[in-house]
């Protein structure tokens, strides 16, 4: 046998670029979640059962990696695969999201966050890791009167996820 390429995506081509573009923020959000916990990509790939190389390529969100490969990838690091409708705003949506990471915290959704960030340059979206750190920071000045549901979600996820830097947090 000789060598063997990776499948074409069965995507139409209307379709492809926003399904490329929600692939590779799965696969960011894999890779986010790898490193936040400090594991190496070889002990994923081992741990989901596939080589290193798949695991790479799912991590750059290519399209011709099977489904059941992201979702061992999702399992092995300790993560869950939701479907959600866009824009859902109803009470049983904000239940779902709870305790939820996102791959990437657009600052845009964290009103207190974009405030207290002020100092990040050239990206509208920051690492979990990144995130923690800065409501960590900067807790003196967090407004909890005035902050929104989901943000307060947002702080309580990447606490026990990430876990608290500070014992009086």
């Amino acid at each position: 046998m000789g060598n063997i390429m990776p499948a074409r995506s069965p995507l139409s081509a209307s379709d492809a670029s926003e399904a490329s573009a929600r692939l590779a923020a799965l696969g960011r959000g894999i890779r986010a979640r790898r490193k936040a916990l400090g594991i190496s990509a070889t002990a994923v790939a081992e741990a989901a059962g596939m080589s290193r190389v798949t695991l790479h390529r799912i991590e750059s969100g290519q399209p011709s990696v099977t489904m059941g490969a992201y979702l061992s990838a999702i399992s092995a690091l300790g993560l869950d695969l939701r479907l959600e409708s866009p824009g859902d705003g109803s009470e049983e949506a904000t239940k779902v999201r709870e305790g939820w990471i996102p791959a990437r915290v657009r600052l845009s959704s964290y009103p207190q966050l974009e405030r207290l960030a002020w100092q990040v340059h050239g990206t509208d979206e920051l690492t979990p890791v990144e995130a923690l750190g800065i409501y960590e920071r900067n807790w003196r000045h967090l407004d909890f009167e005035a902050m929104e549901p989901a943000e307060r979600q947002l702080i309580d996820a990447l606490r026990l996820g990430l876990g608290a830097l500070r014992s009086d947090v």
